[in-house]
């Protein structure tokens, strides 16, 4: 299974796992009396979306490189990370503005029952976190990587809302608002969250350099292929789930251009066999004097 079609899988996963859950929550949210519930369906609800948003991402990042985008399209990738990242923001401010309008409103205690429907929720939330991410450092995806954090606030919201369940059932009357400051709590986790998933997709689109573990294997590798003495400069950036790499390799400064054009083709070949998500490389020939 290629790396495209393990992403694509695990979207699918995503959409059908936050479309039931979302269902579940709200149901037991709305017959049990309790908002940290339904504010859960709210996030499980954006999450659909989010999910949709980063299937689309992957495949397009994966489309091959063309006429205007000789890199390929994986830079769509993060962009989509930014979407999700938007969605994310959306449903916590939703939810914090409707836990506020719930705690100054009296109700009803939530019912006891929701608790072992949240239990089973945030066990299978993060199943889904760990799930989801796995897949996403095995296809370096960050549009993946974000989907997978989607779960992992599912979780800590569902954690939230059934300690404020629990105290709002072992206080009883005067605590009914209890899940409702969960769901407030929850949202300000989202946010941050936010911020998390936000901050490496900027570094992609920027070019930031991230990669020192990757540059120490590509200079392991280059100096083991005949002709090559050493490396200079090596940069590298990530679009979509491949690495670009520019790589200065150092040679003997007696060869000729021709014997220093089929080294670099002979390192780019070695490289990209023994690194399977590398992308472009581009080597520049150095002298050593």
């Amino acid at each position: 299974m290629t790396k495209e079609e393990t992403a694509i899988k695990a979207t699918y996963f995503s959409i059908i796992g936050n479309t039931s859950l979302a269902i579940i929550k709200g149901l037991a949210g709305f017959f049990g009396n309790s908002y940290a519930l339904i504010a859960d369906a709210i996030e499980s609800t954006t999450d659909i979306f989010s999910s949709f948003l980063v299937l689309f991402g992957i495949k397009y990042s994966n489309k091959p490189a063309d006429e205007n985008h000789p890199y390929g399209h994986g830079r769509a990738e993060p962009l989509i990370t930014f979407l999700v990242v938007g969605f994310l923001i959306t449903s916590a401010t939703i939810i914090a503005y409707e836990s506020i309008q719930n705690i100054r409103t009296s109700h009803d205690l939530p019912k006891s029952w929701t608790l072992i429907v949240l239990g089973l929720i945030i066990i299978w939330k993060e199943y889904s976190f760990q799930t989801i991410m796995k897949k996403s450092i095995l296809t370096n995806s960050s549009s993946l990587k974000a989907d997978a954090w989607h779960h992992r606030s599912d979780a800590i919201t569902s954690i939230a809302a059934f300690i404020g369940i629990s105290i709002a059932l072992f206080f009883g009357k005067g605590y009914e608002s209890a899940d409702d400051w969960a769901a407030l709590f929850a949202s300000f986790f989202i946010l941050y969250n936010s911020y998390l998933i936000f901050r490496p997709a900027l570094g992609e689109i920027m070019d930031e350099h991230l990669y020192d573990d990757l540059v120490e294997n590509i200079r392991e590798i280059s100096v083991k292929v005949d002709g090559i003495i050493g490396t200079e400069k090596c940069f590298i950036r990530k679009s979509g789930m491949k690495y670009h790499v520019d790589l200065h390799a150092i040679v003997d400064a007696k060869i000729t251009v021709k014997e220093g054009h089929d080294l670099a083709h002979k390192l780019k070949d070695r490289l990209r066999s023994e690194i399977l998500e590398l992308g472009h490389v581009l080597i520049h020939i150095e002298p050593n004097e």
